[in-house]
């Protein structure tokens, strides 16, 4: 339905419901990217936190599959910011499909020292000194929707407790990231940092990233 009212003409469409039932949907949503349709898709509760329905609701290996989709944005906001500046690039977009990954629990709004390369699926959210250490990066934690409020606590512990400088990057869209230029590509993760890569799902997708760990799950949650 979504399709045929984007072929029509007129209208953006768009769709909602869980996560995990973007199974049933997934030939509509390649046909989407295939035909080249901006359609929305809106797809809530989107990790093993979403509550008591327990393994068959957790949507696991869901978001890396929708990221596989040639020509399929997929967007996993952090917060609201996030996920107004993934909403806007959706609207934007004229000849792409955009999935937004939503959590089912509140998420805190995390500050931002700017709000203009959210858009390009990647930024530099917190650098050491926002910790209070006055050094240079030593590391990179690189997280998406509810895991960069995790990974930010984790700045923090590292920096009081030994004393280890990182940068924390929130990656709302891989898709969009693997577009940008080389040069800023680099500048948000520098080449001869370890990488950490930490998100509520399976991990496979996040090695390209040269990360020397992953953070994720790659079994089916508990009820």
């Amino acid at each position: 339905i979504l399709n045929g009212l984007s072929l029509h003409g007129g209208l953006r469409p768009f769709g909602s419901t869980f996560l995990i039932f973007s199974d049933y949907m997934r030939p509509s949503m390649r046909l989407a990217a295939l035909m080249e349709r901006p359609v929305v898709y809106v797809l809530t509760h989107d990790s093993i936190g979403l509550g008591e329905d327990g393994p068959t609701h957790q949507s696991v290996e869901h978001a890396a599959s929708l990221r596989l989709i040639p020509g399929l944005d997929v967007w996993r906001p952090a917060d609201t910011v996030e996920t107004t500046a993934a909403w806007a690039v959706a609207l934007g977009n004229r000849a792409r499909p955009s999935a937004l990954l939503l959590s089912r629990q509140s998420l805190p709004y995390l500050p931002k020292a700017s709000l203009d390369t959210i858009s390009q699926g990647a930024y530099v959210l917190a650098e050491p000194g926002e910790v209070g250490l006055k050094k240079v990066a030593q590391a990179v934690i690189i997280a998406t929707g509810s895991e960069v409020q995790l990974a930010l606590h984790a700045q923090q512990l590292l920096a009081a407790q030994h004393g280890i400088a990182v940068r924390v990057v929130s990656m709302p869209s891989t898709t969009a990231f693997d577009r940008q230029s080389v040069a800023y590509k680099t500048q948000v993760l520098p080449a001869k940092l370890p990488r950490v890569a930490v998100e509520a799902g399976v991990t496979d997708g996040w090695w390209k990233y040269g990360c020397a760990a992953v953070v994720g799950i790659d079994t089916y949650g508990e009820s």
